[in-house]
């Protein structure tokens, strides 16, 4: 968990996730819903929908799902009032972290978050105490089978793209946020869809984790926060050295 790689920072285990599709698949469906309440409900007029969508397929969520979930936005469907919060704080280790949701009962999901960050040794801060730690990116992902390291910087930078980084397994793609749509469409006629599609938060600083059980207990931390139900996306700042992350998976 070190380096450029935000997708890495929260999918850091993989068998994990593979684990959780049901729950995956039903943040996935709220957030398309969400997006489609903020617009029209037609992905090539709602610029937010189409990202929510490509987000979707990027994990083989099916098709159903997929129309179950814009159908929900329609009061006559009886979609749900859906609203975006986010909440900061630090995390064992003294890790930044911010915490994106989607709740229609905010008083459950900030008490639920709070009782997380208490129990797990973090501690809830004001909105704005960790956020300057951070830039807002546009991020897209793509398997490195999709290209060669040259060609998708190339590509990507002609797109509008701001950076590429390229490792052994993927291409991470950062954009400004205006930009995210635009290159993504771009990416999309060339190499396909993204495996991922989405507004980040980078870390502009980042904090050692140095230590085997200060690291367990962060990312026992962060796990917790990921099962909840509300909570979409989760960020942090943490830099947890290869070796402590090797020691880790081992146990």
């Amino acid at each position: 968990m070190s380096g450029h790689s935000q997708f890495k920072n929260i999918m850091y285990r993989k068998g994990a996730q593979d684990a959780k599709k049901a729950k995956v698949f039903a943040k996935l469906a709220r957030d398309i819903t969400i997006a489609a309440k903020s617009g029209l409900p037609e992905p090539d007029k709602n610029p937010r929908l189409r990202l929510a969508i490509q987000a979707a397929r990027a994990e083989s969520m099916p098709k159903d799902n997929i129309e179950r979930a814009i159908a929900k936005a329609s009061q006559t469907a009886g979609g749900d009032d859906y609203v975006a919060v986010r909440y900061e704080g630090f995390g064992p280790g003294k890790v930044a972290v911010i915490v994106e949701a989607l709740t229609d009962n905010k008083n459950r999901t900030a008490g639920n978050i709070r009782t997380i960050f208490g129990k797990r040794g973090g501690v809830m801060g004001e909105s704005g105490s960790v956020t300057f730690n951070f830039e807002r990116i546009g991020f897209i992902q793509y398997p490195l089978s999709v290209a060669d390291a040259d060609k998708m910087f190339e590509t990507a930078l002609e797109a509008g793209a701001n950076d590429v980084v390229s490792d052994d397994e993927h291409h991470e793609i950062e954009t400004l946020p205006d930009d995210l749509n635009t290159v993504t469409e771009a990416l999309e006629k060339q190499f396909g869809t993204p495996s991922a599609s989405r507004l980040d938060w980078k870390p502009l600083v980042k904090t050692d984790v140095s230590d085997l059980e200060t690291a367990q207990k962060f990312l026992d931390f962060i796990d917790t926060l990921d099962d909840d139900d509300d909570v979409q996306h989760v960020y942090h700042n943490a830099e947890i050295s290869d070796e402590i992350m090797e020691k880790l998976n081992a146990e």
